[in-house]
């Protein structure tokens, strides 16, 4: 009997002595996590941490209070590291990061970490985006904006920025969605404009190719989204060239009213007053002939029908 008391004896004491060391192990692992954070070693920092978040965890209640700690700082270092990863342009990699903050700091009911952390998910996704767009990657740029606009659809900026990338790449209908989604969402005038553009160039194309109703009917769409003479130009023009010379006076004359003093004005007026003169209302013809008197290509000429016209 004396024997097995010994040996029980024996055992507690080394199993005494084996948890001594485990906690001065656990102490040493941790106190050394703390030294390279320090030192600014993150990633050697967040390491070793996680290594006694380990220990201490196995080790039990004597470890609890390493452990807690542990389970503050992580989070917080893994947070750091993230934030570093956006300053070096590294975004795909952030983006990781901090989606397993956020994991590991609600796992240690860190609710602020987790809340900053979430947070950051979207602006770093923009700035991936703009960096993207800056680099003419704009096939990225649509993915990153399509995932940012996912969570939030009401953010005009990304909108506006999709439908930028959606242009760049000749995808007009996609980008005139994004484009009207932003101006639903306080992007109105640049979203307008780069709407009114993407009509433009349709027109514009329409008139080389003698697609004179396509040609109208794109010029005044540009128009609609933003006031824009050359548009209304194109209109006049295509239907001068159809043959629909009611239209074109309409059209050429408002075009005259938004741009007076456009380097074109003398002979866009002389061509008004001649579709007026073809018309037999000299009076009106000659008004507009008047407009471009001081013209130094159309005005000799536009005086010699005034004249005729008396």
């Amino acid at each position: 009997m004396k024997k097995i008391i010994a040996t029980v004896a024996a055992i507690v004491l080394a199993a005494g002595a084996a948890f001594a060391q485990d906690m001065a192990t656990l102490t040493e692992v941790y106190n050394s996590a703390a030294a390279l954070l320090e030192e600014g070693n993150k990633a050697g920092a967040l390491e070793n941490f996680n290594k006694a978040l380990t220990m201490a965890t196995e080790i039990g209640e004597e470890g609890a209070e390493i452990l807690a700690q542990c389970q503050a700082i992580i989070p917080k270092i893994s947070l750091s590291m993230a934030k570093d990863l956006v300053k070096a342009g590294d975004y795909d990699a952030a983006l990781v990061n901090l989606d397993y903050v956020a994991q590991v700091a609600e796992k240690y009911d860190d609710f602020d970490t987790m809340g900053e952390a979430t947070g950051l998910i979207p602006q770093v996704l923009k700035t991936k985006g703009a960096s993207q767009i800056k680099e003419k990657n704009f096939a990225g740029a649509v993915e990153t904006y399509t995932k940012v606009l996912a969570e939030d659809p009401t953010d005009g900026v990304s909108s506006l920025r999709l439908g930028s990338a959606y242009n760049a790449l000749g995808k007009t209908e996609e980008a005139v969605k994004a484009f009207e989604a932003a101006a639903e969402n306080g992007q109105g005038e640049q979203a307008n404009k780069q709407i009114s553009t993407i009509f433009l160039k349709k027109a514009s194309a329409n008139l080389k190719e003698k697609k004179f109703a396509d040609a109208v009917e794109n010029a005044l769409k540009a128009n609609e989204y933003s006031e824009n003479p050359q548009a209304i130009q194109i209109a006049g023009q295509a239907s001068q060239m159809a043959g629909k010379n009611a239209d074109a006076i309409k059209y050429l004359s408002q075009y005259l009213e938004l741009a007076p003093d456009a380097k074109n004005a003398g002979q866009i007026a002389y061509t008004v007053g001649a579709l007026y003169q073809n018309q037999k209302n000299n009076a009106k013809a000659k008004e507009y002939y008047t407009k471009c008197l001081n013209d130094p290509k159309f005005g000799p000429e536009a005086k010699k029908l005034i004249d005729a016209l008396k």
